[in-house]
């Protein structure tokens, strides 16, 4: 019987341990550490049987630590790692829609629509950490300028464009 209860205590020990550690992870102040602690979670869950697991957190690394990547203080970080506005604001538009019995015309649709969010809107808060939004605007933009420089290097890298009479591999087509 103590034999059960110690499998009962792992498992519960091994369930426990996943959400605590991701908890750590995405609580670290940069990316690159958040980083090695989910490729430690990944091997720990690997080595655990949980290959399934392991893959799908590997698959979403990068995008999971998008947030941590701008840079941007712990309260506003809270706020934009989870969909609870959207969410919210999803609701809203579902219980407002919900009510009604006959969609006749567009505009009627249309202000239908619109009401879900002006309801949900009554139920907002204030964002936390709302006085640091220019330093995510600033990093959003320094981001996006980033990316256009990638963009304008690749295209300064591309091959020109092939001759009309040859193939990608350089040869030319067989004649008809």
């Amino acid at each position: 019987m103590a034999h059960e209860h110690e499998i009962s205590d792992t498992l519960q020990n091994r369930k426990a341990y996943v959400p605590r550690a991701l908890s750590q992870a995405w609580a670290g102040e940069t990316a690159e550490l958040a980083r090695r602690r989910l490729k430690t979670l990944i091997q720990w869950l690997e080595r655990n049987g949980e290959s399934g697991a392991a893959a799908s957190l590997r698959e979403g690394l990068e995008k999971t630590l998008t947030v941590l990547k701008l840079g941007l203080p712990p309260a506003l970080r809270t706020f934009l790692v989870t969909t609870n506005a959207i969410e919210n604001l999803m609701g809203s538009a579902r219980r407002i829609s919900r009510n009604v019995t006959r969609w006749r015309a567009g505009e009627m649709i249309s202000r239908w629509t619109a009401a879900g969010p002006l309801h949900a809107k009554q139920g907002f808060h204030r964002i936390k950490g709302y006085r640091h939004l220019p330093l995510l605007a600033r990093a959003l933009r320094a981001q996006a300028s980033q990316l256009d420089a990638t963009v304008e290097a690749a295209e300064q890298c591309q091959l020109s464009p092939l001759p009309s009479n040859s193939t990608p591999n350089g040869t030319s087509p067989a004649p008809r």
